[in-house]
């Protein structure tokens, strides 16, 4: 009997061809797709496990994330682990029967960025489940064979799949600068603010204190390892709430990953980050936002951005096969999990995420 292969596809409804969706959400259904074969360089994965990315959704919701517009179709999923199954010619970095974590963006290898290691800042970046490129939540799928990464026997594919977002993690703190003994704030307690916690904590930093909206997440992050968990209201002020982290920590911080993309939290990590610090903005928001860029400048509070990640998943990798990252927090950060046959059913449960108590949802192929 033929090997079948299907995957989750966001789908633009029928008629619906313009430059932007309008008919939204998209279709999000199961379907049959081709069976790939890998080319020179590349491997052929047997998917076994995917986990959703707030992207995803966004795709579904929206059919677009800045300039990456849905076509016709796309399929999901980038937070990936799998075993080989085939590899093309030329390859010998992995053979079949592997257990392997894929990195889901692969670089041009050429341009400048590149050359330079910063090719997550690869204008011809193909990255999974981004517009025209499919994602990975399938039975198989091909991948560029140097960005997959073998595992250790102790290390599950969930576990793998999860390097995914650590390695956003891994990135921000590198960027931040978060060593031992660092005091660091995180503005946000949702996925990518839980994940700069554990690597914040396994990166020596003496204190971490997490700031959000929703108990449910806070309670999470004490979970898993925060020094402060502060419950912030809407009737505050930037100003207010930075001062009131600052009276509950004693200190301000050194450094400050801004997870959420909200204008007045972006506000925040400036007013709370220490004369000298810096405050990375991981989360996404309005293209355009006012932030007191005059108490930054004269403060020399620095303002960098990140990218994704570069360079990262080795060290990721080795946060979680060293224990540095406990696999009982890994359990504990995945609190639903799905077969692919009801990867709608495990979207709809991501979307819904306030109600259905959700952080990282995960689809077992």
């Amino acid at each position: 009997m033929a090997e079948q292969n299907r995957g989750l596809m966001v789908r633009r409804h029928p008629g619906d061809d313009g430059p932007l969706p309008k008919k939204t959400p998209l279709l999000l259904q199961m379907e049959d797709i081709a069976m790939p074969v890998p080319a020179a360089g590349e491997a052929v994965i047997k998917m076994e496990r995917v986990g959703i990315c707030g992207s995803d959704v966004h795709y579904w919701q929206h059919g677009y994330i800045g300039d990456f517009i849905v076509g016709e179709s796309c399929l999901m999923g980038h937070e990936s682990a799998g075993v080989v199954h085939q590899v093309g010619e030329g390859v010998t970095n992995v053979k079949v029967g592997d257990r392997v974590a894929i990195e889901p963006g692969v670089p041009c290898r050429r341009c400048q960025q590149c050359k330079t290691g910063h090719y997550n800042l690869c204008p011809d970046m193909a990255f999974c489940a981004t517009p025209p490129i499919h994602g990975n939540c399938c039975t198989y799928y091909k991948h560029a064979a140097d960005f997959l990464f073998k595992l250790p026997d102790h290390v599950s594919s969930e576990q793998a799949a999860l390097l995914e977002p650590l390695s956003v993690g891994v990135h921000a703190c590198g960027r931040a600068g978060v060593t031992v003994g660092s005091n660091v704030l995180i503005m946000g307690a949702g996925p990518i603010g839980l994940v700069c916690l554990l690597v914040a904590k396994a990166s020596g930093a003496a204190t971490v204190t997490i700031v959000d909206l929703i108990e449910q997440r806070l309670e999470m992050a004490k979970k898993l390892g925060a020094d402060f968990c502060i419950t912030s209201t809407t009737k505050e002020t930037p100003e207010e709430l930075a001062e009131r982290i600052e009276k509950t920590v004693g200190h301000k911080s050194d450094m400050t990953t801004e997870c959420t993309g909200a204008a007045p939290c972006i506000s925040t990590a400036i007013y709370a980050t220490r004369s000298g610090g810096c405050v990375v903005l991981v989360g996404l928001g309005r293209p355009k936002v006012e932030i007191p860029i005059v108490n930054a400048s004269v403060r020399e509070v620095d303002i960098r951005g990140i990218f994704r990640y570069c360079n990262a998943y080795p060290v990721a990798l080795q946060l979680v096969a060293s224990g540095k990252v406990s696999a009982e927090q890994l359990d504990l950060f995945v609190t639903h999990r799905y077969k692919l046959a009801d990867a709608v059913s495990a979207f709809e449960t991501t979307l819904n995420a306030v109600q259905t108590q959700s952080i990282k949802v995960m689809i077992e192929c």
